[in-house]
């Protein structure tokens, strides 16, 4: 797969480390764990999207736009991620956030995420949860047209696929670690919402036949839609690379039980996963993803889903920026008097 046909501007520190996780996975007595630090790729505290963003901000620069606008919810690591970007080439950016959680403190709603969207010169439109986010976006890219702007509309998480490249090139960069380590990966596990990441991840798995059982941790919908969801995605973007019919059905699998109450509802799994990889291995996660992603991947070890002896890397979607939307989340400990 030859992905410098496609136009892409250089904006991730690549490659992000592949690291093992000793501690934890002492700790928890099953695989040998390792970590693809995709919360290092730099830009505004780092994240997934920025790899989707090299490809979808050089879309936008030659299509001569001069703002790009995109959605997410409140605390979106996409939508800062995409500010930053914005700021990075001189384009202005407009960002729809969605209320998904009904959560009304000042922490989640001006904090975290949303203080980086403002930094970094994003204006902001909220909109209440429960709508067609995306269409949301057409018809404020409509009205950005009418006003004599030229618009680039970037779907939620980048997952569309041209932004899927980005994980495309991910596994490529991934196996080309593991190979010069010397490293046999039984299993790649990681956090799954707008389905861009899982599905790049298995094109460019399949691509590099690399043979590696690829396991996405859900976030927010059902098994058969999110499934469904990432199949598709996956085949475009087979098919922009000039492989129609690389992926099929089985290739996609996902676990939705780690979901909780709903995208961005706290859970006590994903609270001890975020403690537990910050106390042993110094590793923030997020709330949102990579914390569900790791609560998953925790439950799944301590049920014997992995075998002991089999090496299981977790790929760090990023994020931490968002735990300072969820400080009530986490029970601090009692500070010691003086």
């Amino acid at each position: 797969m030859h992905l410098a046909r496609f136009p892409r501007i250089r904006l991730a520190h690549l490659p992000t480390p592949l690291e093992p996780m000793e501690r934890l996975s002492a700790a928890l007595g099953g695989p040998d764990i390792w970590i693809k630090r995709d919360d290092c790729t730099g830009l505004a505290t780092g994240g997934n999207k920025t790899r989707k963003l090299e490809f979808l901000m050089a879309e936008a620069r030659d299509r001569g736009a001069d703002i790009v606008v995109t959605q997410g919810a409140t605390q979106s690591n996409h939508a800062r991620q995409t500010a930053a970007s914005a700021a990075r080439l001189g384009l202005d950016c407009h960002i729809l956030l969605e209320d998904r959680t009904g959560f009304r403190t000042a922490d989640y709603n001006e904090n975290g995420n949303v203080l980086l969207d403002r930094l970094h010169g994003a204006t902001i439109e909220r909109r209440p949860g429960g709508l067609d986010m995306n269409a949301e976006l057409q018809v404020v890219a409509a009205r950005l047209a009418a006003e004599g702007r030229r618009p680039y509309a970037i779907p939620g998480g980048g997952s569309n696929p041209t932004g899927a490249l980005g994980y495309v090139d991910a596994a490529q960069e991934l196996m080309a670690q593991a190979d010069a380590m010397g490293l046999v990966i039984d299993h790649l596990v990681h956090a799954t919402g707008s389905a861009g990441t899982q599905a790049g991840l298995v094109v460019g798995l399949k691509g590099v036949n690399a043979k590696v059982p690829l396991l996405g941790i859900g976030v927010r919908a059902p098994r058969d839609k999110q499934e469904e969801t990432v199949f598709r995605l996956a085949c475009a973007t087979a098919e922009k690379l000039g492989l129609p019919g690389l992926v099929a059905r089985e290739d996609v699998v996902a676990n939705t039980d780690y979901v909780g109450g709903g995208y961005g509802v706290p859970t006590p799994g994903m609270v001890e996963a975020v403690e537990m990889f910050a106390r042993l291995e110094g590793v923030l996660l997020d709330p949102v993803y990579s914390g569900k992603g790791a609560a998953g991947l925790i439950d799944l070890v301590r049920k014997g889903f992995f075998a002991r002896g089999e090496t299981v890397v977790f790929l760090h979607t990023g994020g931490a920026a968002g735990l300072f939307g969820y400080v009530g989340a986490f029970d601090a400990p009692q500070e010691k008097a003086a």
